[in-house]
């Protein structure tokens, strides 16, 4: 569903005083249909673009935010045609827009300019078919600054996303503007309507029921807010953002230990297990750093070694020995590992060496070569005389790793055969 705020929110553009003329960079770069399907060009130029823009927020944050505006209305347009399946330009647009909402709102500037600012962001929030946009309308109520504009613009859109949400609805329909909408009754504080109207839509959809989960917190109903959005999962809603609410919510009422109970994990996933283990301890200081790793590898049964690179960054060097005596790890970070402990924790850098030949032979790892083989024989002979263990020691539990059929077993150990002769 189209539709433009009605007449009372449009303005007379010859009553507005013309912004500072200023030629930006960024403009020419983002043209209709600039770039073709790669999207790493047009990543890079919407990073040039943002810093354009930011460069001015000091010294003239009108003339930023007028830039920002331009950005934001051309940047769909020009980026109709880039491949847009493996997310990163998506993610570019969604970091440029946390970058200029702030921008926007915090210029200082009369309502018929904030007014004309918010007109034609509709305008490109409403022509935005791929869309690119979409995140935009949950910022709408910080860009309208004002409860006042908040609120009319609120006024504007409730007819049609009730009726959208009405039961004589058919129920295919599709209300564009319903996250600015949600996100404008929040910023009026108008919470006891933004819930009852939440309430009307046919499906619990959380991007649409975190406003209500925040209208709950702005009116201290903590406790409410918590079950409301545990009655927001569902099979395809996203579990970890509900977990974040949440535990956001619990640490902000000093409830630190249940949050981590019920939520530190869920919550903080992030690209990597370290990241994860980095983004938890971060956030709870006072927590034991083993016990919180004990229970990341505890969370994920089956996969205990991947938590090595954790273990290691941690100084726990005895629990990282115990996670790849007992499960695969890649071999790689093991040989790193090795060749990194050589001199500071040789006890470390054996163990992690074997495990990596261990891991090796039982066919793990991705496009192995003789080098990885080499390197993790090598780190391991150069820190073994530093833990008291002889050569002869060495060599048999090489061979005890390599012995067997397997074609693993036989690729690691034909390598190593020569070396191991030159011992005896």
């Amino acid at each position: 569903m189209h539709v433009r705020p009605k007449s009372g929110m449009i303005i007379n553009l010859q009553s507005i005083s013309p912004m500072p003329l200023y030629k930006w960079q960024f403009t020419s770069r983002f043209r209709y249909h600039a770039f073709g399907w790669n999207s790493k060009l047009p990543i890079q130029r919407i990073k040039e673009a943002s810093s354009e823009i930011k460069s001015f927020t000091r010294k003239d944050p009108i003339l930023a935010a007028e830039g920002a505006v331009t950005l934001l209305e051309k940047l769909s347009p020009a980026l109709e045609q880039v491949d847009s399946s493996s997310g990163s330009i998506g993610t570019a647009v969604n970091r440029a827009i946390d970058t200029l909402v702030p921008i926007i709102a915090k210029a200082d500037v009369d309502i018929k300019v904030r007014k004309r600012w918010l007109d034609r962001l509709w305008t490109a929030f409403q022509d935005d078919a791929i869309p690119y946009l979409e995140c935009l309308g949950d910022y709408w109520g910080e860009l309208c600054v004002t409860k006042e504009m908040a609120s009319s613009w609120a006024d504007e859109l409730l007819p049609f996303l009730e009726k959208n949400w009405s039961p004589a609805s058919t129920g295919y329909g599709y209300f564009k503007g319903t996250s600015v909408c949600l996100s404008c009754l929040y910023s009026a504080g108008r919470y006891d309507e933004l819930l009852t109207l939440v309430d009307k839509a046919p499906y619990k959809l959380w991007h649409d029921r975190q406003w209500g989960v925040k209208a709950l917190v702005a009116m201290n109903k903590k406790a409410e807010a918590i079950q409301y959005a545990e009655a927001s999962r569902g099979r395809n809603e996203p579990g970890w953002l509900i977990a974040q609410d949440c535990e956001a919510i619990l640490l902000s009422s000093g409830m630190t230990e249940e949050a981590y109970r019920r939520y530190a994990i869920e919550a903080n996933q992030t690209t990597t297990n370290l990241a994860t283990f980095r983004a938890i301890v971060k956030k709870y200081p006072n927590k034991p750093v083993e016990e919180i790793l004990r229970d990341l590898i505890a969370s994920t049964p089956g996969s205990e070694g991947k938590w090595f690179a954790a273990a290691k960054s941690a100084g726990l060097f005895n629990l990282a020995i115990e996670l790849i005596t007992s499960s695969p790890t890649d071999p790689r970070t093991l040989i790193r590992a090795a060749q990194d402990f050589c001199d500071e924790n040789p006890v470390f850098a054996v163990e992690s060496g074997l495990a990596a030949l261990k891991w090796l032979s039982l066919g793990h790892g991705y496009e192995i070569t003789s080098a990885d083989v080499l390197g993790a024989y090598s780190a391991v002979m150069e820190a073994a005389p530093n833990t008291g263990m002889s050569i002869h020691q060495v060599k048999e539990k090489i061979r005890e790793i390599t012995s067997g059929t397997q074609p693993g077993k036989e690729f690691v150990r034909t390598i190593l055969e020569h070396y191991l002769k030159l011992l005896e």
